[in-house]
């Protein structure tokens, strides 16, 4: 295998010369960066990045932790999150939770462990008190998530906003009995929308009833249990209100399956705005969040960090438009 002494001894330059050519060091004229570039190439020697990343104390890498890679919402903001950072030189490991506080911890500690340069959260399971003492080990983003306590930038959407909009929405279409589909973590994107949601009833005179609240709901098998569990109630709501257009689906899917109309039997607005909500039958109410924007907007703001660590502990919010989009479903 060749080494750097080969190409050394190939140019007839210094070990040190040549060494500091392939770190990029200044005070080496062009003549002998050429001469040992084109030594590299004709000898097939390639530096050992992992060494190279240890001397500049950068890895060139950015984690991102995702709870499901299956969901497309947080797919799509890989891509946006992967258009900057390809223009920037940067690589993302991608870390699934599965939503489980547990392995998030584990993600952490690749930044404290320096195996990665800094740390993207877009969803959020540990209690920021838990996350915190990582944030003097590197840039840390909260992306999509936010905690009202986090000390770190977040991009965010108006998340209250989003579900009061939509409830309304039902509740402007003449429904009443409106039941709510949500998650289950303490994170200030779960607690938004429900208080949005209820926001909205409140403003109206309606009371929320606690039957017809389902937390822990997130994909279409669960979107399918919650239709069963409405199917299985005397006194039904007419109208869902998810957190997810992948539930929403489910709960259309097996209202169709049991023989109930959309809306005429009962009404389901989704949230995310993703393809499936145009490809199901009917075509789904939704709340439109432009996700690919959140990513590229966060790897933007990690690379103001990476170039400039003071700011990697300054609370900056940056929040961007959420609209409602309406179709046939309500």
């Amino acid at each position: 295998m060749t080494t750097i002494a080969d190409v050394a001894k190939y140019t007839g330059l210094s070990r040190a010369t040549v060494s500091r050519v392939i770190n990029n060091y200044p005070h080496v004229s062009e003549q002998k960066r050429e001469l040992v570039r084109q030594a590299m190439m004709e000898l097939g020697y390639y530096p050992n990045s992992a060494a190279q990343s240890l001397r500049n104390q950068k890895t060139g890498i950015v984690a991102v932790l995702v709870p499901r890679l299956t969901n497309p919402f947080f797919t799509s903001i890989i891509e946006g999150l992967e258009v900057i950072a390809e223009k920037n030189n940067l690589q993302l490991l991608i870390c699934q939770t599965k939503a489980s506080k547990q392995k998030e911890l584990s993600f952490l500690k690749l930044l404290k462990t320096k195996q990665v340069d800094g740390l993207i959260f877009t969803a959020i399971e540990n209690e920021w008190s838990k996350i915190e003492p990582y944030v003097d080990c590197g840039p840390i983003i909260l992306c999509n998530e936010y905690q009202d306590d986090a000390t770190v930038p977040m991009i965010k959407l108006d998340q209250y906003n989003g579900s009061y909009m939509g409830t309304k929405h039902l509740i402007e279409r003449g429904y009443k009995k409106i039941a709510f589909c949500g998650g289950g973590s303490e994170s200030g994107l779960s607690l938004d929308r429900k208080k949005g949601f209820l926001a909205a009833l409140s403003e109206a005179g309606i009371k929320g009833e606690d039957k017809w609240m389902f937390p822990f709901v997130y994909n279409i098998g669960d979107g399918k249990k919650v239709m069963k569990e409405i199917l299985a109630m005397d006194d039904r709501p007419t109208a869902v209100f998810t957190s997810s257009d992948e539930v929403a689906a489910g709960i259309i899917k097996e209202a169709k399956d049991n023989n109930l109309t959309v809306p005429e039997d009962i009404a389901v607005i989704g949230f995310d705005d993703q393809a499936i909500a145009q490809i199901i039958e009917p075509e789904m109410t939704t709340i439109y969040q432009p996700s690919e924007e959140i990513g590229r907007v966060t790897m933007e703001v990690m690379i103001e960090l990476l170039n400039n660590k003071a700011q990697s502990k300054m609370k900056m919010i940056y929040e961007l438009p959420i609209n409602l989009v309406i179709r046939k479903s309500t």
